[in-house]
């Protein structure tokens, strides 16, 4: 009997200790704000200035599995609050089949609220995506891989990560040239800087791109690829965001880094962004509504406006 009664002494200290342990993330956060899915108003971070640019981006969503529903029901709530317009896509969006099912499930059904609000979303691609994706009407990609944008005085590149050629450089380097855009965004699918655990920073990428964001004064940089958020401290004057996590994630993926401003790995998420004269703000938010990220960044200075060569280059690619 004495025994028996130490055995579970035993027993009963080990869970004990075992409960006080949690696998915590070194670039988790806490959420600071109520989740709006608990009947309450979502916790709004931005401004809301008259007149200025307001979006939404989401990466790596294309599922069609509960919690990519789930992040879209937060998007609507948000979207009545900040009344964004559009939403950038970073790639993967269609995971899979791609069968026009697969479209209505993967896309169509989980932001219908959205669809049916007007809101229009601009497609990058991804890895796991198919290039025929250009054709399909509601990313507005115009049946381009690569393409550009301008909302007021807001100028977005949209890349082809996945197959980047010196045609698309060429393209690129010449659409930034011409831009006289307040704000110049660029985005596609795979992350120049990531300390996540599975893909990490694309350096290949990083050497043929970050020359080009240099000269022409590129702002923000929005990638997904990585299934965590994560946003990165200013690298060479130029703001770097991660935002894969909106249909999948990968728990507890992030490493530390001194590079690291905020990183969250535990849930999925999209954010809010508005754009109004020499300020950015933003705000990440969870599946449940919490807020998980949020700030305000201001434009940076420019660098002299190279002269212009002889040559043009075409408008559009792929």
């Amino acid at each position: 009997m004495k025994i028996r009664l130490h055995i579970v002494l035993v027993l009963l200290a080990c869970f004990a200790l075992t409960g006080c342990i949690t696998r915590t993330s070194p670039q988790e956060l806490p959420a600071t704000s109520t989740p709006s899915q608990m009947g309450s108003q979502p916790a709004v971070d931005l401004p809301l200035k008259p007149k200025s640019v307001r979006f939404a981006v989401i990466g790596d969503s294309g599922t069609g599995d509960r919690a990519q529903f789930e992040v879209a029901r937060e998007m609507e709530v948000y979207r009545k609050a900040v009344d964004f317009t559009f939403v950038l896509m970073l790639g993967d969006n269609i995971y899979g089949g791609d069968r026009p099912a697969d479209f209505a499930r993967k896309f169509e059904e989980p932001y219908k609220p959205l669809l049916d609000a007007g809101v229009n979303f601009y497609a990058s691609l991804g890895n796991h995506d198919n290039p025929d994706q250009s054709h399909y009407k509601f990313f507005n990609m115009g049946g381009k891989r690569y393409y550009s944008f301008k909302k007021n005085d807001v100028a977005f590149f949209v890349l082809d990560s996945t197959y980047m050629n010196p045609t698309q450089l060429s393209w690129l380097e010449g659409q930034l040239r011409d831009s006289s855009a307040t704000w110049k965004i660029c985005y596609f699918h795979h992350p120049l800087y990531s300390h996540a655990r599975f893909h990490g920073s694309d350096l290949d990428l990083r050497s043929v791109l970050t020359p080009l964001f240099e000269k022409y004064g590129v702002n923000a940089v929005f990638s997904g690829h990585e299934h965590v958020y994560e946003r990165l401290k200013p690298q060479d004057n130029i703001y770097y965001f991660i935002l894969g996590n909106s249909g999948q994630l990968r728990y507890h993926n992030l490493r530390r880094s001194d590079q690291t401003q905020v990183g969250y790995d535990s849930d999925r998420g999209f954010m809010v962004v508005e754009v109004d004269g020499d300020q950015l703000s933003f705000q990440t938010i969870s599946r449940t509504g919490a807020t998980i990220d949020s700030g305000v960044l201001q434009k940076q200075p420019q660098p002299s406006k190279p002269e212009k060569p002889s040559s043009s280059n075409s408008p559009g690619g792929g």
